[in-house]
């Protein structure tokens, strides 16, 4: 399956959206080198946007936002500091498995005493130079997720997932679900969408094979009782506190359970 985001060059030209054309008088008729020289300007404007902070992190997110619609691996970069003070020493061996895991995987390296490792779950026909690298090290690896995870028990100290179980049917989520609490010795993160989140239907087909189910916390809450998953109250409290304290709002809901011992 392949993984490339739609076209920005032709998101500016089919929508008419270049910037500073609606200033133009309707009864001009503006030359051809003009609209050259404007959608060029657009162009670079968003290619500085990708670019910015190494491509990972403020620009390449508004990119993200832009092409696909809301994004829950974006916001586990905004929430990395808000988890390190939960998490404490938990943070020192995590693994992320979700789209744009390379861009997660890079940015928690940055952490001081933490080592990243990261499962993309689908194909990655469009990545760049740091995420080749990155697989080419086997720090990525490319895995289907609704099979058992090449990792021993307890082989992380922390599990963070985002933008993958939300495609995933009950019958998959039955199995991955425990397969993450398994590889994990602390605990397991869940980034998940809200229900009503714009998303880019005509990508999600073609990147994930069928449109994101979007659930309830409600919905969540029961699951995780059923499949005797437990949620990790103190340090749900934890994160709350950190995020209070740095105006943190969490842009998808946010689940905290704990391991299987």
């Amino acid at each position: 399956m392949s993984r490339r985001a739609a076209s920005t060059s032709r998101r500016f030209a089919d929508g008419g959206s270049i910037p500073f054309m609606g200033s133009l008088h309707p009864k001009s008729r503006p030359s051809p080198l003009v609209s050259v020289v404007l959608l060029v300007g657009a162009l670079l404007v968003v290619g500085y946007l990708y670019s910015s902070s190494g491509g990972s992190n403020a620009g390449k997110e508004a990119l993200m936002k832009l092409q696909a619609g809301v994004s829950c691996s974006s916001e586990v970069l905004k929430a990395i500091p808000i988890l390190k003070k939960a998490y404490g020493d938990s943070m020192h061996k995590v693994l992320h498995v979700g789209p744009e895991t390379c861009s997660v995987v890079s940015e928690l390296s940055k952490e001081e005493d933490t080592e990243a490792w990261g499962i993309e779950p689908y194909d990655l026909d469009d990545a760049d130079r740091n995420c080749k690298s990155l697989v080419h090290k086997g720090v990525v690896r490319v895995a289907d997720i609704k099979f058992p995870l090449p990792y021993n028990r307890n082989s992380f100290s922390l599990v963070i997932v985002s933008d993958a179980l939300d495609y995933l049917s009950p019958k998959y989520l039955n199995k991955t679900l425990p397969e993450l609490a398994r590889v994990s010795a602390d605990g397991l993160v869940i980034f998940s969408g809200y229900p009503g989140q714009r998303r880019a239907k005509v990508a999600e087909l073609s990147k994930f094979g069928r449109p994101a189910k979007l659930r309830t916390t409600s919905w969540w809450v029961r699951y995780f009782v059923q499949t005797s998953l437990q949620e990790n109250d103190s340090v749900i409290k934890k994160f709350e506190q950190a995020s209070a304290k740095r105006s943190y709002t969490p842009g998808c809901q946010i689940f905290h359970l704990k391991s299987h011992k």
